[in-house]
């Protein structure tokens, strides 16, 4: 297709993503997962204009760096996206000034328990705070706390990763959260039927990350997008913990020569503990800023072979590149139909 597609929901679709949508601002309840070096202007900005939600991924930016990001992106869409912003960050307060200063409307937090206080300058900004929940006495917390919005997110997602199945987790938490907060679905969605199963099962809406690289407007390398289109769902492996005395959250990334890399990176790091010249915080940073360095390899210079190809395992469903309109075309869609074959 040359010609991007644009679809109405069918009312049933419409009813079950209405909270979601209204949530997030925009016609469809299908945010789309933030991913370093690819969530950026071009490709946040096409998924909001065709009806999604975009997310920046700030990653390791700095404040500086995240400014420009977000009126780039301003100047591309007047429709809602939102910014993902990483607890640990070093410079998480200043990032969050900067959000606040651009009057972001939606914040979501990634990588565990916000510290103290950063909630309640978020939401005081007057921004929709959404933080991902892979355990439901952490969701619960959350709640409490004053989320607005949660996602969970199972372990068939590309990048971190928790040890639990997204159907397991749907099944587990949908049940006792999804009537307090709007709760959105992700990992390993990668078609339409799925999503029509999770709204019904109480989903306000859906996260898809993978399933955008491929996109037109992806700034992705040429070989990168190749990488994904070739793979099944079996290469995209998780990573492995080498010493159990450094926590060290799971990616998932297609095989390739960086999980030997990877695996010398722990090494180090852990020696460096041992030898007393890092802290346990500084070395988790050192785990972080290396896989933001891999995936840069990977998704701007094209190195498919040493960096880190971080993709979910619905990218066996990526089967082209095309217009990020008519990926959301085609899900809708999908769902549609699977509604539809339920009546």
């Amino acid at each position: 297709m040359t010609d991007s597609r644009t679809a109405a929901a069918t009312p049933r679709l419409s009813a079950l993503m209405t909270r979601g949508a209204d949530f997030l601002g925009t016609r469809y309840a299908i945010m789309a997962g933030a991913m370093s070096w690819v969530s950026e202007r071009n490709l946040v900005s096409a998924i909001s204009n065709a009806g999604g939600f975009g997310v920046i991924a700030c990653g390791a930016m700095t404040p500086a760096l995240l400014d420009a990001e977000i009126a780039a992106t301003k100047a591309l869409t007047t429709k809602p996206f939102g910014v993902n912003l990483i607890t640990m960050h070093p410079d998480l307060s200043e990032l969050i000034d900067v959000c606040a200063r651009h009057n972001v409307g939606h914040v979501v937090l990634a990588g565990g328990l916000p510290p103290a206080g950063a909630l309640d300058r978020i939401k005081g900004s007057g921004a929709k705070l959404l933080c991902f929940a892979p355990a439901l006495a952490l969701a619960k917390k959350l709640i409490r706390s004053g989320a607005d919005a949660l996602v969970i997110e199972g372990m068939e997602a590309g990048g971190h990763i928790g040890p639990v199945s997204t159907s397991v987790l749907a099944q587990e938490m949908l049940p006792t959260i999804a009537d307090q907060v709007p709760v959105f679905v992700a990992g390993g969605i990668g078609r339409g039927e799925a999503i029509a199963g999770y709204l019904e099962m109480g989903a306000a809406g859906v996260q898809l990350g993978t399933r955008f690289v491929c996109a037109t407007e992806s700034i992705a390398h040429a070989n990168f997008k190749k990488a994904f289109i070739r793979a099944s769902a079996r290469d995209a492996i998780a990573s492995v913990q080498l010493d159990a005395r450094l926590p060290v959250i799971p990616v998932r990334a297609l095989k390739n020569a960086s999980t030997e890399l990877f695996t010398a990176k722990q090494r180090e790091v852990a020696q460096s503990l041992d030898e007393g010249r890092a802290a346990m915080a500084e070395a988790q940073l050192q785990i972080e800023h290396y896989w933001a360095g891999a995936l840069r390899r990977a998704v701007v210079d094209g190195d498919v072979e040493h960096g880190s190809v971080m993709a979910g395992q619905s990218v066996g469903m990526v089967t082209k590149e095309e217009p990020a309109a008519d990926i959301i075309a085609t899900l809708v869609e999908e769902a549609e139909a699977a509604l539809a074959r339920r009546r």
